[in-house]
């Protein structure tokens, strides 16, 4: 698997990509070959040690019919049909990524979902509609350079008001004595080259001004994962 394709100019699923995305993760989230073998269910369990569902609930369980909800990324799997069906038709649930391929498959699992709308956009400067009741990023901090993950992260401090909630859901540093955390060494050594952040790394810690939010923080799985979830104080 190359990290560094050959991109033709007349592409579609490389125009406008970041050239981080392309270098690391074409494999991962751009070439549609691989997006399609990819984009399974029993993939991310796989990818997550069993613990999908788990995850997934951090984030599920804060949304409420009728909420407005942006979520920063496609997520393979079901998750992005299971957090719009939330939402339902009296709310409003927004997606976005950078890459064309995601937009593509974001679009076929939300098309039957009138009030769910599918947006190409970078997550750090994304013109959101209004503010949101839930913003949540699902393993997307992970896999962004430093830079990238302060300004993700200040964009979406600035869409939560008060009485909504941001959610990052994402790696964290495991327990010494957690076996996956050698596994993920080796991961992160070759194919995740920003995710070691993130063991170092609280995740205010890239907000400008995170003394202006409450920061709530639960780790799953032995400290392999965390679930982070942000209002903004009165």
């Amino acid at each position: 698997m190359s990290k560094n394709p050959p991109l033709l100019a007349n592409d579609p699923y490389y125009e406008g990509v970041p050239e981080y995305m392309t270098e690391v993760y074409d494999w991962a989230y751009v070439d549609p070959n691989w997006v399609k073998a990819l984009d399974r269910n029993i993939v991310v369990k796989v990818l997550l040690f069993l613990n999908d569902q788990r995850l997934m609930r951090r984030y599920l369980r804060h949304i409420e019919p009728g909420q407005r909800v942006w979520q920063l990324a496609h997520v393979y799997g079901d998750l992005v049909q299971r957090a719009a069906e939330k939402v339902g038709p009296h709310g409003a649930f927004h997606l976005t990524d950078v890459t064309p391929i995601q937009i593509e498959h974001g679009s076929k699992k939300l098309k039957d979902m009138p009030w769910a709308k599918v947006i190409r956009s970078d997550a750090a400067d994304f013109a959101a509609e209004g503010s949101y009741d839930v913003i949540c990023s699902f393993f997307l901090l992970h896999e962004v350079p430093d830079a990238k993950k302060r300004e993700i992260v200040d964009h979406m401090l600035a869409q939560v008001p008060v009485g909504g909630k941001a959610i990052f859901v994402d790696y964290h540093n495991p327990k010494r004595w957690q076996p996956i955390r050698y596994i993920l060494k080796v991961v992160n050594h070759y194919l995740e080259p920003f995710a070691n952040a993130l063991w170092e790394n609280e995740i205010s810690s890239y907000a400008t001004n995170a003394e202006q939010f409450n920061w709530q923080k639960e780790t799953i799985f032995a400290g392999v994962y965390q679930a982070v979830v942000v209002t903004r104080k009165s």
